[in-house]
């Protein structure tokens, strides 16, 4: 008689939802926890599909048993049976193994048992922190929100840019770029001669893809970057990093008001979508992270966003009454404390904050007819302050010029963004997205480094 094949493996987060009594299932997963009552050892099995384990119960007498030694909290396990009612409350069914393999023993000292560690320790085991619940939740989060960001450009018509991770332009002007070199710096410290380089000139790891969506925007109208970039601060706070991802629309045929609509309609789509496709880890995240934070995500989908000019919201600041520890004066960026009044206190809703004065803007914003501010637009949002910055670039090329021209910017360095308004200019516009902070901000995790696989901040690039 041919031997009966083996049910098809099916995930936890399936079986927990609609697993029936009788069912005969193969799960693979790892051991969050073990438990001896009497003579039932109970094993709280998870596979990474959900934050909910699976119970598998092991008796005397039946398949597993022998192997209940070698079942330790870390351990991988590949175990079929049949499901059946479980009595426990908060689980629909449980596994009686009909089979158990322990395919990878974990030892004693596997530093993730029942208590809870602190999130600075689980920055040391990164390898390991992904097994934890907070971890696994947000795995599955960043991964929604990762699916949600292509979703909504794509179907609204955008094209995908990869742009390039080795550049020539520093888009930022803050001049904080990781150099990417073959040649020997040596003992001097003098720069080398770039001209020998393997491009024959200087290069760095890229700070934004704006410049180069901005050239295919003028062929495409619509188009996104979504990658990796990287900045050279040495700032050790809790809101940045090394190297992170970055969002970043740009719009042909578009000024500042279609840039405020769609990054208004990006923010909503996006966390709608997290919200709907990750109920049980949001959940976790609202009871366990942040109190509160489903009712401020819902707050954000019902709310109109609203819009004041950078002279209006400076006015509103020093009429407060708050003492700030650096006080608003127009002409000064707007500090977090100031973004978090006018978001949380003030207006208690997403506000843009549009026209900043040119002198606290990068070069490629457009010159507004005062000659004294820039197109530009922040997205503030209460609990975080700024998760939007962009603007309507420059788009006439004698006010360019002279832009780059006031802010000592090389017109050789950057003649091929010169030919963009030569040949065919269109006004344009666009925006970024730290697609970190956006994580931290709906999942209510306050620290970038939590937020990040692994993170690479000053003095530690982990392993």
């Amino acid at each position: 008689m041919a031997e009966s094949a083996q049910p098809a493996e099916t995930g936890i987060a399936v079986l927990l939802a609609g697993g029936r009594p009788g069912q005969q299932v193969l799960v693979r997963g790892w051991v969050r926890t073990r438990r001896d009552s009497k003579d039932v050892t109970f094993i709280e099995l998870n596979d990474g599909s959900c934050l909910e384990n699976l119970q598998v119960v092991l008796e005397p007498g039946r398949p597993g048993w022998e192997a209940r030694d070698d079942v330790t909290t870390g351990a991988s396990l590949v175990v079929s049976g049949p499901l059946v009612e479980s009595p426990a409350a908060g689980q629909p069914v449980e596994l009686r193994p009909e089979s158990l393999e322990v395919t990878g023993g974990s030892e004693d000292d596997f530093p993730l048992q029942k208590k809870r560690h602190g999130f600075e320790y689980l920055r040391t085991i990164a390898h390991l922190r992904v097994r934890s619940n907070t971890f696994g939740a947000l795995a599955r989060v960043r991964n929604s929100l990762f699916t949600q960001v292509h979703g909504f450009f794509q179907e609204r018509g955008f094209l995908f840019l990869p742009a390039p991770i080795i550049t020539a332009s520093d888009a930022e002007g803050a001049g904080e770029m990781f150099r990417v070199t073959t040649l020997d710096w040596g003992r001097g410290g003098e720069e080398p001669d770039y001209s020998r380089d393997f491009f024959g000139q200087k290069a760095g790891l890229t700070v934004s893809g704006q410049l180069e969506a901005e050239i295919f925007a003028q062929a495409f109208q619509k188009v996104y970057t979504f990658g990796p970039t990287f900045r050279a601060e040495n700032s050790n706070t809790s809101r940045h990093a090394a190297e992170f991802w970055m969002i970043e629309p740009e719009m042909a045929f578009a000024g500042l008001e279609d840039n405020l609509r769609l990054a208004e309609d990006f923010i909503k789509a996006v966390i709608g979508g997290v919200l709907e496709q990750c109920p049980g880890d949001m959940g976790f995240f609202d009871a366990r992270i942040e109190k509160g934070l489903l009712e401020k995500l819902t707050h954000v989908l019902e709310s109109p966003f609203e819009t004041i000019t950078y002279t209006e919201a400076v006015r509103l600041l020093e009429e407060s009454g708050e003492k700030f520890e650096f006080p608003a004066a127009w002409g000064h960026d707007l500090q977090s404390e100031h973004e978090r009044y006018l978001a949380e206190k003030k207006l208690r809703r997403p506000v843009f904050v549009t026209d900043y004065p040119k002198d606290i803007k990068a070069f490629y914003m457009r010159m507004n007819p005062d000659g004294k501010t820039v197109a530009a637009m922040d997205l503030l949002v209460p609990g975080v302050g700024e998760i939007i910055g962009g603007s309507q670039r420059e788009e006439r090329l004698e006010n360019l010029r002279r832009r780059m021209d006031s802010m000592d910017i090389s017109p050789e360095e950057y003649w091929w963004y010169l030919d963009l308004r030569r040949y065919g200019s269109t006004p344009h516009s666009g925006f970024g997205v730290g697609f970190e902070r956006l994580l931290m901000y709906i999942t209510g995790l306050g620290n970038i480094r939590d937020v990040i696989p692994f993170p690479r901040t000053p003095g530690n690039i982990g392993f």
